[in-house]
């Protein structure tokens, strides 16, 4: 069964400048292999994606191209550096363009195109912030469509304060690092064979009409 794995690397650094989350992202591209698992990466800030909530921003607007390449994935990883504690700039952009899916439900299910895609996230830095980083990303991926696996993140952040990031610290020889990567790997992999073979039947239309018998307010 052919799977395919889309990395958003949101990075602050355009292309062709050295990005560590570049570096990491090709780590778990190897892991992603072993499983023959087709991958691509699209550096977020090399395209003109719009500020918005939307799937389409209007003329100029890159993230409309990007969106397609979600669509045409089955797995797809949010790979971000920490700045300031937190993700970057671009993950935060990134999940606020992901609102617009909202508007794209089905109309007889009111299931997203989302809804039998698997998500995870992956974090580099030199400093605190990963896990909280982590934990934004994977609600907001829940929250778009996406099922999230049992440990389906990774993290480099070296020893407290800040110092060498992934690349220079030789991230990718690090074992805790590792194992958490190969644990998202292979879930993600498995998930999303089982949502191919069993896809969600959810009909969240239904289910709206449902609470809204039970509820006194309309939101």
């Amino acid at each position: 069964m052919a799977l395919k794995a889309l990395f958003l690397n949101c990075t602050l650094k355009k292309s062709p400048e050295t990005s560590n989350t570049a570096a990491f992202i090709t780590q778990a591209e190897k892991i992603f292999a072993e499983l023959d698992v087709q991958t691509e990466t699209v550096r977020v800030v090399d395209h003109d994606v719009k500020f918005g909530n939307s799937s389409d921003e209007g003329e100029g607007d890159q993230w409309p191209a990007i969106l397609q390449k979600v669509k045409d994935s089955d797995i797809m990883i949010i790979a971000t550096p920490i700045w300031r504690g937190d993700r970057s700039a671009v993950a935060k952009l990134v999940a606020e363009r992901f609102d617009g899916i909202w508007d794209e439900a089905d109309e007889e299910t009111g299931r997203y195109p989302t809804f039998n895609k698997v998500g995870g996230v992956m974090v580099d830095g030199n400093e605190d912030g990963a896990k909280k980083a982590i934990s934004s990303i994977c609600f907001d991926l829940s929250e778009h469509g996406f099922t999230v696996p049992v440990n389906a993140f990774s993290y480099y952040v070296g020893k407290a304060g800040p110092g060498p990031a992934y690349i220079e610290a030789k991230g990718d020889r690090h074992y805790f690092t590792n194992r958490n990567l190969y644990n998202m790997v292979y879930n993600m992999a498995h998930l999303a064979k089982v949502l191919k073979e069993n896809p969600y039947q959810t009909n969240v239309n239904e289910l709206n009409k449902k609470a809204k018998k039970i509820s006194d307010t309309q939101e």
